[in-house]
């Protein structure tokens, strides 16, 4: 199985990552226990020896918001531009931030049906977060025994179970850091 992969360009302007550094690799996900539902996302961010686990939900959210609001969450946990690899299950995810949304910015946030762009907020907000970075954005199948992406889905579940039992409490979202020898999630 080869991930699909896409590239998305950063303005001129941001400043670049340091060189020499290693990728920060990142598996996202979404999850939503009825659609909509109480949803939850995940991250799973690594690089070196480092890594780090996001998860937090919604009360009454969608599949899609979860998982545009995962790779915003991990992103925006970067401290500093870096080369990010960022694999998503999510093709709505992959297509949305590499193909559709120039077209979607170009056309005042309408889709080809000249209809507002649903979740344009959260598009914005993604496309914000990946602007400092430069990102390889990969497609992986999602419950196919790939190591990142099943972590991503546990967290996610995570988060959509604690949606599930806080509701509207949960401002929080989890977080743990892991350091020493970075093994498969």
């Amino acid at each position: 199985m080869l991930p699909v992969t896409a590239s998305a360009s950063t303005a001129a302007a941001t400043p670049t990552p340091e060189a020499g550094r290693a990728p920060v690799v990142i598996y996202t996900d979404g999850s939503c226990k009825g659609n909509p539902g109480p949803g939850g996302w995940g991250a799973w961010l690594a690089t070196g020896e480092h890594s780090k686990e996001l998860f937090g939900g919604e009360p009454q959210t969608t599949n899609q918001r979860m998982e545009l609001t995962a790779a915003i969450r991990a992103l925006a946990a970067l401290t500093r531009p870096c080369t990010v690899v960022l694999y998503t299950d999510s093709l709505y995810v992959l297509k949305g931030i590499t193909t559709w949304i120039a077209g979607w910015k170009r056309n005042g946030w309408l889709n080809s049906a000249k209809q507002p762009v649903k979740n344009a907020e959260l598009w914005r907000a993604l496309d914000e977060a990946a602007a400092p970075h430069q990102i390889d954005w990969r497609w992986v199948k999602g419950h196919s025994g790939d190591a990142g992406n099943e972590r991503a889905d546990a967290l996610a579940n995570q988060g959509a179970a604690l949606a599930n039992q806080g509701g509207a409490a949960l401002a929080n979202e989890g977080a743990a850091t892991v350091s020493g020898p970075r093994a498969a999630p």
